[in-house]
């Protein structure tokens, strides 16, 4: 049974590495929630800069807002690093009584009642397990949201039912963590979705921390690893050498982070059903863009099954 909006408990786990420009927007956009979190745990993943101040004032007003220092190498690990601060914070996350977990970036920006009206969309479908609003992100001076599939929530915003959490064993530590928990979820039957209704501002692009390249070579990786068939990872990547960053040289790094996946042999994250899952709902969303572009009716939005 739903529970009224302003009852339900959520707590929040923020990575956070060299944030000085951004993390006091995200602080601020938090506190300002209609509907606060029962708990924010932020991870300082070694920043560098004036992020751990920043976070120490805020601490010392706010007692909801708990800060974890992690002490690393300056280096970035793309899309690793995040998610093992993610699951050093959630350790201590965890002991709270919550009906929800978020995993939120702190480079975002976003309404007073962005997490009130997510929670109401929980609360309208009980078999949505995860979801997210949908970013926007800065070009050329203007704000556009960001084309995501339908099922897919945003990693640097996603809230999670944590009876899902918990059915999907928690997020993997490995690059890919939000390719994983979707397919993963949708597998045992939960839906997984953004809202376009709901947005937040992602101030600082992607791939800006790491560079095009690195994150070109990741999406490659992620492929691979999550069972990807091989015809959409190369239209994937023919899309990405036409419209991606950089122009051509984007789909071909990616080309060569899924071959170099293979030859390493590197493990899957998924078994082979859920792969087999994967490929089918990824084989929909060719159909409909094909679809789409000849013109014809789309279908209804993909459900999740069992």
């Amino acid at each position: 049974m739903s529970l009224p909006t302003q009852a339900v408990r959520y707590v929040i786990v923020s990575p956070v590495k060299d944030e000085e420009k951004y993390v006091e927007i995200t602080l601020q956009a938090v506190i300002r929630q209609t509907v606060r979190p029962s708990l924010w745990v932020i991870v300082d993943d070694g920043s560098h800069d004036q992020t751990p101040e920043i976070l120490g004032r805020y601490a010392r007003s706010d007692p909801w807002i708990r800060v974890l220092r992690i002490n690393r190498d300056a280096n970035r690990q793309l899309g690793l690093a995040e998610i093992r601060a993610f699951q050093v914070g959630y350790q201590l996350a965890s002991a709270e009584d919550f009906d929800f977990i978020v995993k939120l970036d702190c480079d975002l920006d976003f309404a007073p009642d962005y997490f009130q009206q997510l929670i109401r969309k929980f609360n309208e479908d009980e078999g949505l397990g995860i979801a997210s609003g949908i970013y926007l992100e800065n070009q050329l001076g203007e704000w556009h949201p960001v084309p995501m599939p339908a099922y897919h929530a945003a990693g640097a915003s996603k809230m999670v039912r944590r009876q899902c959490f918990q059915d999907m064993g928690g997020f993997v530590l490995f690059p890919g963590w939000d390719t994983v928990d979707e397919i993963k979820a949708q597998a045992r039957g939960w839906k997984t979705r953004h809202f376009e209704t709901l947005q937040f501002r992602h101030l600082k692009n992607e791939g800006s921390a790491s560079g095009a390249t690195s994150t070109s070579l990741l999406h490659g990786e992620v492929c691979y690893v999550t069972g990807a068939g091989k015809i959409w990872v190369l239209l994937k990547a023919l899309h990405r050498m036409a419209t991606g960053r950089p122009f051509v040289w984007g789909g071909l790094i990616m080309i060569w982070g899924y071959v170099r996946a293979w030859l390493a042999r590197q493990p899957l994250l998924v078994s082979d059903a859920e792969a087999r899952f994967y490929r089918r709902l990824l084989n929909r969303r060719l159909l409909e863009g094909i679809g789409k572009f000849l013109g014809l009716k789309p279908k209804n939005e993909v459900r999740s099954s069992s």
